[in-house]
């Protein structure tokens, strides 16, 4: 895998430029990674490459305990996810406990293994909202890239029994080189399936996406041609289907928001219980991860140095202090600085002010062109 190679870190700041802590307001979302298991092996996947084992997850009653303190700290909505979130036999109680504090539930799934009788559990316990992963447009792109036989067909059958519940449906499409040639093809069957809203989602790339980067890098001829096919899609089914569209920064000229800025709106809690401003914050291995285990929610959210360590602006070094755009996208991402130029408080490569952006597109086009570059690394998980 190509890497851009930092020569010297940032240079830290002096004693003379004084560092503000501000905790921002409460935040607004809780990304809940209920567990790692999955029956796919998505190639794109985000969790990290060490994935938690069973033995290590959070048991049912610590979560409900997090899920009331961040209802209580101000959180509005909560995003059940993983893996592979069904996979846990306390779905059910979960998302009724959630529905009873308040907070507006979000099932992020594959669909794969839910029964109908499931689903009436979950629509009675107040599942508010369910969002399906969609790895292709047919049964051979969907087996290619989650390497799961038959998941398609599954998908398809779990999308009626949804919609005939009543629940509002969105599907999240992550696209890249292997399914690409499929968003119109996607935005056909968000509608046949009955969903509400449709998300084009270019591949980030950390954890396995990263591992596979060179597999999944699309041609940049290919990223604009989505992005044709998506703004006449959303001419067309106006009323219909929302459609939102995320595009690869290997391309951009400027870095994306870290979910809404590192520390400021939201935060995920893995599987293990370690809280983090953003999903893959853990490859930031100097971070000072703290655990609902020991800490409660509004403790890490105010106090936790991992939270404090990128938060605002305070700390960024040159060009990004002075930038004009530092309080619009707060310095892009942190675990991507890290990945691709080894200091994590480096400017985002994704910016066209870094000095590591043509290097970051030039990886862009030369993974993009490779015909064959090797077979990629399906997601693994050790049962443990």
């Amino acid at each position: 895998m190509n890497e851009i190679v930092f020569p010297t870190p940032a240079a830290p700041l002096t004693e003379a430029e004084p560092v503000t802590r501000r905790v921002p307001p409460p935040p607004i979302g809780l990304l809940a990674e209920l567990t790692h298991r999955c029956p796919l092996r998505c190639t794109y996947c985000s969790n990290p490459l060490e994935l938690d084992a069973r033995s290590a997850e959070l048991d049912t009653e610590t979560w409900k305990r997090v899920f009331t303190e961040a209802a209580e700290l101000g959180v509005i909505h909560i995003h059940l996810s993983g893996g592979e979130p069904t996979a846990r036999r306390d779905i059910v109680e979960l998302t009724r406990h959630a529905a009873e504090v308040g907070l507006y539930t979000n099932l992020i799934t594959s669909g794969i293994g839910v029964s109908p009788a499931m689903l009436d559990d979950l629509h009675a316990a107040g599942l508010d909202h369910i969002q399906l992963s969609l790895q292709g447009a047919d049964a051979g792109v969907t087996e290619l890239v989650g390497g799961y036989k038959g998941g398609f067909e599954r998908k398809e059958a779990f999308a009626a029994e949804v919609v005939k519940r009543g629940f509002p449906l969105t599907l999240n499409a992550v696209i890249h080189r292997m399914n690409i040639h499929q968003v119109p093809q996607m935005i056909d069957k968000a509608v046949a399936f009955g969903a509400k809203r449709l998300e084009i989602a270019h591949t980030q790339y950390y954890g396995w996406a990263l591992k596979n980067r060179a597999q999944l890098m699309p041609a940049r001829e290919d990223v604009d041609r989505t992005i044709t096919e998506v703004e006449e899609a959303r001419v067309r089914l106006k009323g219909v289907l929302v459609i939102d569209a995320v595009f690869p920064d290997y391309y951009a000229r400027y870095p994306k928001t870290c979910n809404g800025g590192w520390g400021q709106r939201t935060l995920s809690v893995t599987p293990a219980g370690f809280a983090l401003p953003c999903h893959a914050a853990q490859t930031i291995k100097h971070l000072d991860f703290w655990s609902v285990r020991d800490h409660s929610i509004a403790d890490i959210w105010a106090s936790s140095p991992a939270f404090e360590a990128y938060r605002g602006t305070d700390w960024m070094p040159e060009p990004c202090r002075s930038c004009e755009r530092k309080h619009i996208d707060f310095g892009g991402c942190r675990c991507q600085a890290l990945a691709l130029t080894g200091d994590a408080r480096n400017t985002d490569p994704a910016c066209i002010k870094s000095p590591f952006h043509t290097e970051l597109g030039d990886i862009a086009v030369t993974e993009s062109a490779m015909e064959s570059p090797g077979p990629a690394t399906y997601r693994a998980f050790s049962r443990g």
